[in-house]
């Protein structure tokens, strides 16, 4: 088969995707994801005295936990599936990425499978935003200096 004809049989058997209904989708989910958030840090913020980043630590790690828990039960890639990029802001992905890497090794066992494949899929993320982080500090550095 040469490369015409599987391209031509590739496009006449991909799903067409709605543009605007993924926009819509994207923004009422990220818009909702977000304005709960904010919605718990002003409760959080109003009924308890804790400081303005402990409750943004709070707010992470409860996206962190709601994400990995979502994903070990197989709900947030259906939401994934339906709500395109609105549900995966950077906390969410991030959480959804080892948890999902580190449930598809399970049957490995808990240190070669579990352990060892836990950042597989976001070591690469940690690796270049560690890099990048020192990098742009350094002309921080420069720049006041």
């Amino acid at each position: 088969m040469n490369n015409k004809l599987y391209k031509n049989i590739v496009k006449k058997n991909l799903k067409k995707t709605n543009h605007l209904k993924n926009y819509f989708y994207g923004f009422l989910s990220g818009g909702t994801l977000g304005l709960s958030c904010e919605t718990v840090f002003l409760i959080l913020k109003k009924i308890t005295h804790m400081s303005l980043l402990n409750i943004r630590s709070l707010i992470s790690l409860v996206i962190i936990f709601i994400a990995s828990l979502l994903t070990s039960i197989g709900i947030l890639d259906k939401l994934i599936t339906k709500y395109r990029s609105g549900i995966i802001i950077p906390t969410t992905g991030f959480a959804h990425s080892i948890t999902s890497s580190a449930i598809d090794m399970k049957k490995d066992g808990a240190i070669k499978g579990v352990g060892s494949a836990f950042f597989s899929l976001a070591g690469s993320v940690i690796l270049y935003a560690t890099i990048s982080s020192f990098v742009l500090i350094i002309i921080k550095v420069i720049i006041n200096a």
